[in-house]
This record gives C-alpha cells, structure tokens and sequence, in this order.
C-alpha cells in the first residue's frame, strides 16, 4: 500500500460536491435499466404517477425514498430490477390549476376554447414534469427513466380506450341516469370517493304542506334544503306510522309553486326523524331518487350546472341556491307555512379538489357496474396472493369492496381521456370503437359526435401496473414484468387507487397487478399536524436537501418509519441524519489516514483475531443477519436504526476508539486495519439503499486506495448486498466486550453524575469475575475511554472501602473512591446545600396540592403539571440524600 494517498478526503462532507456528480455517473452507466434474464425473477415497482399539478411535496419524497430503498436493495441482491416511472395527467385537478391562472388572468376556458385550453394545459403539464423529473433526481431515485410513461400517452390513451369498449361491450359499463355528486365550481360530476363529508351546523326547517283535499289541514315536514322543495314530486311516510294513517294516495300541495303532489308510503322512512314525514326530491337526493323509482315519480331537476336556480325554479329562476334558499324561508314565513327553525349537525359534501359544497343531481352519466369486477378482487386478498401491509388495512379493503356501488366514472372536463363513444344525429344510435369511427355504425350515417366529457383520471390510473407495460399489446415487457412485485402508496388512496388497480388487473389480464400492498401513512408536521397550504406548513423537499443533503432527508424521512404509520419530518430529525452523514465521513477518512503506513495483506485471519475484532466481525454479521429478515418483513424504519447504531455505537464509537491503542503501538501486535476496511466497507454497502451518495462517495473513496480485484464492481450501487457470514459469529467475544463497553460506560456516567473534571484521572477497582483475564487485556482501553486507572482483580475480599461508589453490573462490579472523583468535604457543602433547596420546594409543592382553595380554581392541567413537578422533586431530593449518605459512610 502506498505511503501517501492521492485525492485526500475533504475535512467535511459536502452534499452538493457529491450529489450531482454520482447522479450523473449512474445514469450515464445505464444502471437504473434492466436486463431481462428468462432465469431470474425480476423485482418490480410502478412509481404512483405524480399529479402534473406542481412539484412534489414531502410526501412524495417519502414515497421516492421507500420505493428507492426497496429497488436499490434488491437491484444489489443481483435481480432484475424495474422501477417504472411516469406521471398522470391528474384530470380535475389539473384542470381547475390552469383555471386559476386564467382568472387571475381575467379570461376563462370558455374564452380560449377546448383546443386552446387543452394546448395550455399540456403546456402547465409539461412544465410540471420537468420540474417532478429535476426533484426525483435530486432524491437520488433509481429508476428507469428510458421506460417514463404518461398517462395521456398514446400506448396508454389506446389502453383505456379498449377496456372501455370492452367493459361496454360485456355490459359492465353503461350510460343511466342516475343521482351523482356534482361540483358547481369544477362543473363535473364526482365519484362517490371524490366527496370529502364534513360535520357542519345548519338549520332543520319545519314546513307545512297543505292537504288538496281538506281546506286549513296540513303536513308539516323537516328538511336542511328547503330550496329544494321547487323539486319535490312527493311527500313520503312510513306505511306502520299510526300518525299517518289514512293520508297515503291522497294529494298535497307544494308550497310557493303550488303543484299537487302524492304522499306515497316507504319502508325507507324514519320514523324518528324530524316529524315522520319526508319531502321527495328524486332529482337531488340519492335516497328520494330510489323512493321516485319505486313509486314511478317524475324528476324536476331545478339546477343548473354551477348551481344556480334553473327555469324549473319557477320565480326563483337565475338565483344562487343559497340565495334561493333564503329567499324561500323568507316567503314561507310570509305565507304563515314555517312552523320552526331548530340548529341541526349534519354531514355535507363537499369537493375533494375545491371544497365547494357539492350538489347530488340526477344526471344521464357513464358508470361501471363494480360488483363483477370485485369479486375476484376479494379473492385475491382473502386466498392471499395479495399481501396488504400493515394486515390492519385488509379488513377496510374488504369491507368496501364488499359493499362497493356503481363508478360513476364520466366528467365534465376538457382535460383527459374523451370518453370513446359516438352519438348519431340522423338514428340516435351508440357507436362504441377504439378509433375515431367515420360514421354511425347502426345506420352508416357520417353526421356522428363524440361524447364531450372525459373519463375519471382514476379510470386510467387504474390501468397503471399493464398499461405502462405495452397492454393490449402482448410485449416483452409484459411478459416479463408483469405482475409486479409491491405497490407501494399512501394508505389514503387505497380506495381512489388500490382497489381500482386490482379489479382492472385481473379483469385486463387474469392476473394479480402486485402481490404486495405496502401503504405508508401521512408526513406531518413536528408538531403532528398534517401538512396543507392553508395552514402554511407545506416543506418543500428542494429546501431540506439544499440545507441539509438528500441523504439527510432520506434519513429524517425513514426514520421510524414502519408500514401504514404516520410520520413527522422535523429538523431535529433533519440534524440527526447531516450529522450521521457527517461521522461516517470521518470514521472514513481515519480509516483511509491510518491505511497509508500501513504494507501488510488485507486478509482477515480468523485465528489470529485479537477479542475485540472478533467481537465487532460477530456483530456486524449479527446486524447483517437482522437486515435481512427486517427487509424482507419491509421494516425499513427498524433495518435503519439497526444500521445506524452499529455504525455509530459499536463501530465508531467503541471499536476505532479502542483500535487506537493498537493502530498507536510500536509493533509487535496484529493491526486492525483489515477488519477496519472490512466492516467499514461492508457497513457501507448496508446502508447504500437509504443513503446513496454519501456511500457512494466512501465506497469509491475507500476502493481506491485497496490494490486493484477484477471482480469488484464499479459502483455500490451494483455490488452484492452483505449476506451474512456464520462463520464470525462468536458469543464469547460479543460477552466480553458488552462487559468491556459497560464498565466504560458506567465510568463516564460516574464522572457525569459528580462532574468530574474532564482532565482529572480517576480510580477505579473492577472485580470481574471470571472475564477477570479477558477484561485485564482492556485496561489501556478502560484507561484511555474513561480516563480511568482500573485495577482488575478476580473478586472483592471483604466490604467496599468508605467513601467509594459500587456500581453493580452484569457479574461484574466496579467500585470507585470517592476522593478520587471530589473533594469529599466541599461535595458534602454542596450537596448539602442542594438537599435544603428541594427540600423547601418539596414542602412547598406539597402545601400547594393540599390547599382546598387553589384545588377547587385551579385548571385540571395546572394541578397536573404541579403534581408532576412535586414527583419530580421529590425523587431528585431522594437522589441527593443518597448520594449524601454515601459520601458520609
């Protein structure tokens, strides 16, 4: 080995210098692409598209960083490793982004028109994408970039337009009317999971209805939208309430509009609510549209699409609903018809993307008839071959799919998948095609027009896992690829995606789309709250990494981290990760600084292994061992503590500091140097999936200055994951050196406790036992680490001399005079001191919580933080007179 190294490392570890550089290198080398091997079974992930609405935020970063662990993993346990990348055209959502900027540029789509705002919104999602492509590669992600895929594009477009026609064609999508969720503000229908239910304080207003039939008799009834009331074709009771008998079939008036109405009698109605009696609106209520079905009743639809009054309104027509609904209460009281106003909570809808109260509507719209398709989605997850994690998360997913309805899946948009379906001008004929059909396939007419609305973005995501794959075609890819491996998302889209996922796999293929569900939870804030514009506590990902790294954000990100659990990011775990960074950079350049003098063969003697190298081989091999079985159970969280508290506990912080003495003598004794480079390096490739460029860095840092070996690769990134090696495990190194480092440990703790000066030498007399030999063999390492003159006996004859502190540990004992850490007698003033002090506070605190006056005015959490206070104190006072006595005896 040479004298001298070339390229000296930095002093300090600097992410910017390293970042781009490495990224750059991986990608140039193709290493993010797979190779097909008909005799391996490859590993494989589809990103979840990203919305082109924006950059990412944190938790997508999470997202990046699970599934980039998972590939780098695996892609180093040499399979064939594809992780698919790509983007969604994110429909409404993108939408109402590019509606906003053309109000606050004083225009609107309607101004532009279809093609002009379809051109500016692919413009908006062009840029999106290259401001996602720019965050993913600043997260070090390792996918294959040469397979992106976009869910408007044309492999994927013919896709959806084929399960569609298919879908049409074996009747399992169908065009109805039916009562859909609609949002004035995006003016389009939603589906049922697109609607966010909140529990808000309204009003039940009680109005009368009079009989046709008997002049000054009539039925009160309870509703929270008396503006509907425009529509209502019936009045409902239930057929066993005594206090209606006799008025089902007879007629009623609707008040203001005065139209004759039925009172029919449902099963379905409540007798408990309001006065037993309901209001039917079958146009706007979902439960009323099945009693209007049941009971043949007309559909007075009185909105328009942005939730206006429509011609149906009568003299309310043109008026907002709420607007409307005021006007309403105030004519009713007019007429002497409202009996009463009473507050009333309820649950109202409202959209997911602009939070708009949305309108139930009937509405002729496209659905998919679901219960077929979950069949077979159910079974997968209950025959198993789907895993979901964490298992919590099956019995949701059963419980939906079980009780699933209809997907309304037709939207009002101008951005996204054109439903493929023609209408015939001239015969009135459905034609259904997967191409642009050039007349109406009934009746061969050219005067044919294409449905004007979109499909749900959920629809084509929904085909993600095949589509992206080549599906309908029969490609290598998908041949080989498919199904994959893990879908690994939030647990918040399980429904939205998951289980749309699921049913379209099967139903496309006949097979499973993944065999495991990994759902993350939510990144929240340090304070726990979840992350929104609105509350101001959104973390852009680009700012951590520019101010602390990638590899510390990846760090704060995983920490902790286990399936379907919320995480918080916060700089506290930011700093943990720069600094972890930080000491493996200098644990590195001191095992490279003490290699240059270093000429012997880097070969590792299994006989000739000095205790602490056999020790810090068995752990190593220990760590490896748990990786293993942690990864496999996707325990990412744990795997990453495990890694760090062996690199920085064990190796750093006690194997270096004790190879020291070593790497300081003469000569004469073994050098560690070759299990240095070996659990250094080795350590390395363990932790490259979490943290890619540092360990990059090392790794490339540390090979260079090894003679040159034909077999070793050249990137981490694609060097063999550690396996562990049974052949180093050694239960007698591991106990003796646990004894070592906790002599050590409860030294420094002694000295911490007495606030021994950080110069002052104490003594200390350790009786161990039957290690008495191999812990003689640690005395310069007890001496140096705990800046301790040990004498090591065998066992103690007799007591403890006076004035000394025993500290038992496990068969061991140390015993430390007290002259040696204090003065005996200026300690005893000071503790003394302190022993009046908490003693007046005890006293005090005790009085306080015994005092009826302040117990009866005080807030609970007052009286509780006093109390934890006297606890505290009182323990602390214990402490002392402990400590007191021992110095007396």
């Amino acid at each position: 080995m040479s004298e001298s190294t070339q390229n000296e490392m930095a002093k300090a570890y600097e992410a910017a210098q390293v970042e781009d550089k490495w990224y750059r290198f991986w990608m140039e080398k193709g290493y993010f692409k797979p190779q097909i091997d008909p005799e391996k079974e490859p590993f494989v992930i589809m990103m979840p598209p990203p919305n082109v609405t924006g950059g990412l935020h944190v938790g997508h970063a999470l997202t990046a960083t699970l599934e980039d662990i998972m590939i780098r993993w695996h892609r180093m346990l040499g399979e064939p490793t594809l992780w698919l990348p790509g983007f969604d055209h994110a429909g409404i959502a993108a939408q109402v982004v590019v509606e906003r900027q053309l109000a606050r540029e004083g225009t609107n789509k309607h101004n532009l028109g279809r093609e002009k705002f379809e051109e500016r919104v692919w413009n908006w999602a062009n840029e999106c994408h290259d401001t996602i492509m720019h965050q993913h590669q600043r997260l070090g992600i390792s996918c294959d970039w040469s397979r992106e895929r976009f869910t408007l594009d044309e492999g994927l477009s013919k896709a959806v337009r084929a399960v569609f026609v298919r879908l049409y064609n074996k009747g399992l999508i169908y065009r109805g009317e039916r009562i859909i969720n609609r949002c004035p503000r995006c003016a389009t229908a939603l589906s049922d999971l697109e609607v966010d239910h909140k529990d808000l304080t309204g009003n039940l207003y009680y109005i009368r209805y009079k009989l046709a039939d008997d002049n000054g008799k009539y039925l009160t009834v309870a509703t929270t939208r008396p503006e509907t009331l425009l529509g209502d074709t019936a009045i409902a009771v239930n057929p066993a309430d005594e206090r209606f008998s006799g008025l089902i079939g007879k007629k009623i008036i609707v008040p203001v509009v005065n139209r004759e109405i039925p009172v029919v009698g449902d099963d379905i109605v409540d007798l408990q609510f309001g006065t037993g009696a309901v209001k039917v609106t079958p146009a706007h209520d979902p439960v009323d549209f099945e009693i209007g079905q049941r009971h043949s009743l007309p559909l007075i639809n009185i909105l328009n699409p942005d939730a206006s009054m429509n011609e149906n309104a009568g003299p309310y027509a043109g008026m907002d609903r709420f607007a409307c609904r005021k006007a309403i209460i105030a004519d009713l009281e007019k007429d002497g018809l409202l009996e009463k106003i009473e507050p009333y909570s309820h649950s109202v809808g409202h959209c997911f993307r602009c939070h708009t109260v949305v309108e139930p509507v009937a509405s002729k719209q496209w659905f998919v008839n679901t219960a077929p398709l979950a069949k077979p989605a159910i079974e997968a997850v209950t025959d198993g071959r789907i895993t979901i994690l964490p298992e919590r998360f099956t019995k949701v997913y059963l419980n939906w799919m079980e009780n699933i309805r209809d997907w309304c899946i037709s939207r009002q948009l101008w951005w996204g998948h054109r439903i493929p379906v023609w209408y015939c001008n001239k015969c009135n004929a459905l034609t259904v095609d997967i191409e642009g059909p050039q007349c109406c396939s009934a009746c061969g007419s050219a005067e044919i027009e294409q449905d004007p609305d979109v499909l749900d973005t959920w629809f084509s995501s929904g085909l993600w896992t095949h589509s992206t794959l080549g599906w309908p075609d029969d490609t290598t890819d998908l041949r080989y690829f498919y199904p994959t491996s893990v879908m690994e998302t939030a647990y918040d889209i399980l429904f939205f995606w998951v289980a749309r996922m699921i049913m379209m796999g099967i139903e496309d293929t006949g097979e499973i789309p993944f065999r495991t569900v990994y759902l993350h939870g939510l990144v929240r804030d340090e304070k726990g709250d979840k992350m929104s514009k609105t509350r101001g506590n959104v973390v852009d990902p680009l700012d951590l990494m520019e101010q602390y790294g990638t590899d510390a954000l990846r760090f704060a990100l995983s920490t902790g981290i286990s399936p379907g659990n919320d995480t918080k990011i916060t700089p506290v775990k930011m700093e943990a990760g720069r600094n972890f960074a930080n000491k493996l950079w200098n644990a590195t350049r001191f095992v490279i600084k003490s290699m240059e003098s270093y000429n012997g063969d880097l070969k590792i003697k299994k006989d000739l292994l000095p205790l602490e190298d056999r020790w810090i081989l068995s752990r190593l091999n220990t760590t490896i061992s748990d990786v293993d079985r942690l990864m496999k159970e996707f325990q990412f969280g744990e795997v990453q503590r495990q890694i760090h508290d062996f690199l920085w506990g064990e190796f750093c912080d006690w194997y270096i500091e004790i190879t020291k003495v070593r790497l300081n003598a003469d000569s004469g004794v073994i050098s560690p140097i070759p299990v240095l480079i070996e659990v250094l390096e080795k350590s390395i490739r363990l932790l490259h999936p979490f943290m890619p460029f540092i360990t990059e860095e090392l790794w490339q840092n540390i090979n260079s200055k090894l003679p040159v070996d034909a077999g070793r690769t050249e990137s981490i990134m694609i060097a063999p994951y550690p396996q562990t090696d049974e052949t180093f495990r050694d239960v007698v190194a591991e106990e003796v050196m646990a004894s070592v480092v906790e002599i050590i440990r409860s030294i420094r703790n002694a000295r911490a406790e007495y606030k021994v000066e950080q110069s002052r030498q104490i003594q200390a007399m350790i009786y161990a036992g039957q290690l008495e030999k191999d812990i003689n063999a640690y005395a310069s390492a007890i001496q140096t680490l705990a800046k301790a003159s040990p004498t090591i006996l065998k066992q103690r004859k007799g007591q403890a001399p006076e004035n000394s502190l025993v500290i038992v540990l496990k068969g061991i004992e140390v015993v430390i005079p007290m002259q040696s850490m204090v003065d005996i007698e200026a300690e005893k003033k000071r503790a003394q001191k302190e022993i009046d002090q908490f003693q007046n506070e005890v006293i005090r605190l005790e009085d306080r919580l015994k005092d009826e006056a302040f117990l009866s005015k005080a807030p609970a959490a007052v009286i509780e933080k006093e109390r934890a206070n006297l606890a505290a104190k009182t323990d602390k006072l214990e402490k002392l007179r402990a400590h007191f006595a021992n110095l007396e005896s």
